[in-house]
């Protein structure tokens, strides 16, 4: 191996990190919202024995709607996880071949990025789910 060689190899490397720490970031991020679809999953559970047929209805409705919103936040996270992962390959394939592989990577990363922000898009709705949930519970406590 030569000094060149193994300063090109540094350099794939490091330029690797990046993608690697946006992949860490969606991992977090699916462990959150696994976290919370489970949580709505034992709150569907505990209203199956609920008697109040109305309030059920209505929160089971609000539980499917934030379930939904944590269905599409899991799917696009995952997604964004793979194309990062295919960014990651690309890059070491590109220089491994000794082609370009630019536009490709761009395409990959740029996708995970967008992806993303989907993800989180869907969990801010689910979060507001949550609060509007939240309220409807606080109100009509009050309203006894």
């Amino acid at each position: 191996m030569t000094g060149e060689t193994l300063d090109n190899a540094a350099r794939i490397v490091q330029l690797a990190l990046t993608p690697v720490f946006l992949l860490s970031g969606i991992a977090a991020l699916l462990n959150v919202f696994a976290s919370r679809l489970g949580r709505v999953a034992d709150q569907a559970d505990a209203l199956a024995d609920q008697p109040d047929e109305v309030t059920r209805h209505a929160r089971l409705r609000l539980l499917r709607w934030r379930s939904i919103a944590l269905d599409w936040a899991v799917v696009l996270a995952a997604l964004a996880g793979t194309l990062t992962c295919g960014a990651v390959l690309v890059l070491f394939l590109g220089e491994v071949r000794g082609s370009s592989a630019a536009m490709v990577l761009f395409l990959l990363f740029g996708g995970a990025i967008v992806l993303t922000m989907g993800a989180l898009v869907a969990f801010v709705l689910e979060m507001l789910l949550a609060a509007r949930g939240v309220r409807r519970v606080v109100d009509s406590s009050a309203a006894r």
